[in-house]
């Protein structure tokens, strides 16, 4: 994959993006300093890019009757390929899991799953993440208090020197604005 070179207006548009994916390329522009039509450039470039990988609304899930978050750790009863394959098809069609991750540890994958209260929870994991292929055993954590959540990546580190494998290159001045114009 080629190197992407951004600068400092590429890198606040992200952030300001992220904490307000909604607003115009007017409103960004004023956060950034440049006009609407050069944010509207910039953003096809990073979506063109990959960088910016979508759009998507917020949601509470607590305002939407799905009041229990859940960790769950899984393991599964042998390690391959077709039986990895088999859990992350079956895992990816329960709308319940948010996110799941294959990890290193105890674990296999981690997920990270909401239901409405702990009566539908349980439901889930009995009748539906006990049963997907290949689970020998699950851990869960439900959670007490979110005391952080973010959507918001860090961009900070792409302002130090690039390290080997980093497919972001920051310029730190405006060779990307000046390529556009």
């Amino acid at each position: 994959m080629p190197t992407i070179t951004i600068d400092r207006y590429d890198l606040a548009l992200l952030d300001a993006l992220q904490r307000k994916g909604n607003a115009t390329n007017a409103a960004l522009g004023e956060t950034v300093h440049l006009s609407a039509s050069q944010i509207s450039r910039r953003l096809q470039r990073l979506g063109d890019a990959g960088i910016i990988a979508g759009h998507a609304a917020l949601l509470d899930p607590t305002l939407l009757g799905l009041g229990v978050t859940a960790f769950a750790h899984v393991v599964l009863e042998r390690h391959g390929k077709t039986q990895s394959d088999a859990f992350e098809d079956a895992v990816t069609a329960l709308p319940e899991v948010l996110d799941c991750f294959s990890v290193s540890g105890d674990a296999d994958y981690l997920l990270r799953i909401v239901a409405a209260d702990l009566p539908a929870f349980s439901e889930l994991m009995m009748k539906r993440v006990l049963r997907l292929p290949g689970v020998a055993h699950v851990k869960t954590n439900i959670a007490l208090q979110k005391v952080k959540q973010t959507h918001v990546l860090p961009l900070d580190h792409l302002t130090q020197p690039a390290r080997p494998r980093q497919q972001v290159r920051y310029t730190g001045g405006h060779d990307a604005a000046m390529a556009e114009n």
